[in-house]
């Protein structure tokens, strides 16, 4: 395999898109499929936003061509990056200057509903941020309804168990990929 591909896993906050892009390594793992994996919030946290980049996306892009080529100089082709706007499609520059401009990108979106993102966000939100939280989720869902491209396949996570939801995953990336043990460590 020589050209770089990227499973871009993106949704409203509460979607389950961190514990998905998990159960995917694991079902990766399991098939012995190589792969890496990178938390795209991780990227561009830094406060106060850098001079000049107000939304962190120079950063954001810095970091991950910088952590991709690590994984690449290693060997790695794929790549799982879970990030609430990933799969918009102004994204798909930052990806294609990080892993080769022949990167092949799938887009997958978790959907939830209000209902079932303000269950699961209420579940780990401690202290101030939850309210804004919520709305800046509502506000998320109806943005990547809206502006996801075409080719994203959309996955509803309401009321399915997360392996089921993985396993629909793995499938829309064409990668192999085996039921995961059950002790199967993180990567």
């Amino acid at each position: 395999m020589d050209n770089a591909e990227v499973l871009l896993i993106g949704g409203r906050a509460g979607a389950g898109k961190t514990t998905v892009g998990w159960e995917v390594s694991a079902r990766l793992r399991a098939g012995a499929v190589a792969h890496a994996v990178i938390e795209g919030d991780f990227m561009g946290q830094a406060h106060p936003a850098p001079e000049g980049d107000p939304h962190r996306t120079g950063i954001t892009e810095s970091n991950l061509t910088a952590v991709w080529a690590n994984f690449a100089r290693r060997g790695y082709r794929r790549l799982i990056y879970t990030n609430t706007v990933s799969v918009l499609s102004e994204t798909a520059g930052m990806f294609e200057r990080a892993m080769g401009a022949d990167v092949r990108i799938v887009r997958v979106l978790l959907t939830a509903s209000d209902a079932t993102a303000g269950e699961r966000l209420s579940g780990r939100e401690r202290g101030s941020e939850l309210a804004q939280e919520l709305r800046n989720s509502a506000r998320k869902a109806r943005l990547l309804d809206e502006r996801a491209p075409a080719d994203t396949v959309r996955i509803v996570t309401d009321g399915r168990s997360v392996t089921d939801i993985a396993r629909e995953v793995v499938a829309a990336t064409g990668w192999s990929g085996g039921a995961p043990a059950a002790d199967a460590p993180r990567p």
